[in-house]
């Protein structure tokens, strides 16, 4: 039924883990046929409401599809473990702490520059044949790079930091690649890389970005690519610190041949320096996006890399979208260069809600992580019930499932909207909620 792979683990995570491994790895194919739970429990030694949490787990993520008594099987065509389904629905008069989104309040007003942008294309309108990135844009976003010590490379402009890592990412590899990304890491990439037809394979992370240990590992083990988030990231917290940053260009300098692509996540809202990878490897692409720190729905993201990286994603974009609108483009270089986001401010007001946050729940002897950006990492035992608990608490946050691959249990919460008179109330429920527990890393 299974051919030659056999499914493990004696905890459901454990199971949905590993059955989630072999999807994404073309090991199990689909359409094909999971054993019925009484026999994979009967076989694993476990109960059959393991196995049940654990099918409930594969069919949430869109790994699995279940049709009564005809069994379980994987999904036709998984484009996608679909992690995004992952949440909860917030009920009104719940606060919702899941969604990952930046303050409104902390945002500039988009009006004025989108003004300027259509007046201006109003006297120039843009035709095809155009060149693709504004000027202006690439200027500025040139002298930042080369301010935070990022090599020398061209500019590229993509919709958002997601469209930037797909373009790289197909440009130079093929299906059954593998691509070692942070766990837990984003969401959002954890489902594009399978949906890519490449094999993701998990890397640690603490407080200071990816251990050193699994990524000699999973370099020695011949991963084609390597993903790492330089701040702010997505959902620890963790930033790439100068050790850490070391470490890592010495382990690249042993394998030049690795595509290395860099996300700047907390571009503009963390105060931390940047300590880029960029050039110790021979293919490499760093993306800083505008979401965060100017609005969601701007989509739009500089890109940059060394020059045999950046035409194979420009001419691939010349044959889809072409490029991004110059309206965009213009307005965004027309926040910029007013500075209408002081970014010391925004990364003191994240800073402030995420430590007192962290403080808050460690005098209760609950460990979370922050160390930048707008999200606290949290560490539990029982994740599902974790969330449950504090929903009924009134409080919204986003299942840690979202986010992993095999790494433990956890909660996100996202404090950017967060006062002070919500830290203690909210530390009590998730240590209510969470139960104490000792300091661990995120792996």
């Amino acid at each position: 039924m299974l051919g030659e792979y056999r499914i493990s683990g004696r905890r459901a995570v454990e199971i949905a883990s590993s059955v989630e491994r072999a999807v994404g790895a073309g090991q199990m194919e689909p359409g094909q046929l999971l054993p019925p739970m009484r026999e994979l429990a009967e076989r694993l030694g476990v109960n059959a409401n393991t196995v049940a949490a654990a099918y409930r787990t594969l069919r949430e993520r869109g790994v699995i599809e279940t049709a009564g008594r005809r069994g379980s099987r994987v999904r036709a065509r998984p484009a996608t473990t679909g992690r995004e389904f992952i949440r909860v629905e917030v009920p009104e008069g719940v606060r919702d702490l899941s969604d990952g989104n930046p303050d409104p309040a902390l945002l500039p007003a988009l009006a004025p520059v989108f003004a300027a942008a259509a007046e201006r294309g109003d006297r120039e309108p843009v035709r095809y044949g155009h060149a693709p990135v504004e000027p202006e844009l690439a200027r500025l976003a040139r002298a930042e790079l080369d301010a935070d010590g990022v090599p020398d490379g061209p500019v590229a402009v993509t919709s958002g930091s997601l469209d930037a890592m797909e373009r790289v990412l197909a440009a130079h590899l093929r299906p059954g690649d593998a691509v070692a990304v942070e766990d837990p890491g984003w969401g959002s990439l954890l489902d594009l890389v399978p949906a890519l037809g490449l094999r993701p394979v998990p890397v640690g992370v603490d407080d200071e970005g990816p251990l050193p240990d699994d990524v000699r590992r999973v370099l020695a083990a011949g991963a084609r690519a390597l993903i790492v988030t330089d701040r702010a990231q997505n959902p620890t917290g963790a930033a790439v610190s100068a050790p850490r940053a070391r470490a890592l260009r010495s382990l690249l300098r042993a394998h030049p041949r690795t595509l290395l692509i860099e996300d700047d996540h907390g571009h503009r809202i963390v105060d931390l320096p940047l300590h880029p990878l960029a050039g110790t490897t021979d293919r490499w692409a760093l993306v800083r996006s505008a979401a965060k720190a100017y609005g969601p729905d701007l989509r739009l993201a500089v890109l940059t890399g060394d020059s045999v990286t950046l035409d194979l994603v420009r001419g691939r974009q010349r044959l889809g979208p072409g490029w991004v609108s110059l309206l965009i483009q213009r307005a965004v270089a027309g926040l910029w260069a007013a500075g209408a986001v002081d970014p010391a401010a925004v990364a003191a007001a994240y800073d402030g809600r995420r430590d007192a946050l962290v403080g808050a729940l460690a005098r209760r002897g609950v460990e979370g992580y922050g160390r930048s950006g707008m999200n606290v990492w949290v560490p539990v035992p029982d994740e599902t019930g974790a969330v449950a608990r504090l929903l009924h608490a009134g409080w919204a946050v986003a299942p840690g499932a979202r986010f992993r691959i095999g790494a433990p249990p956890g909660i996100r919460v996202t404090v950017s909207t967060l006062t002070r008179d919500d830290t203690e109330p909210l530390a009590h429920a998730i240590a209510a909620a969470a139960g104490p527990g000792p300091a661990r890393s995120h792996a």
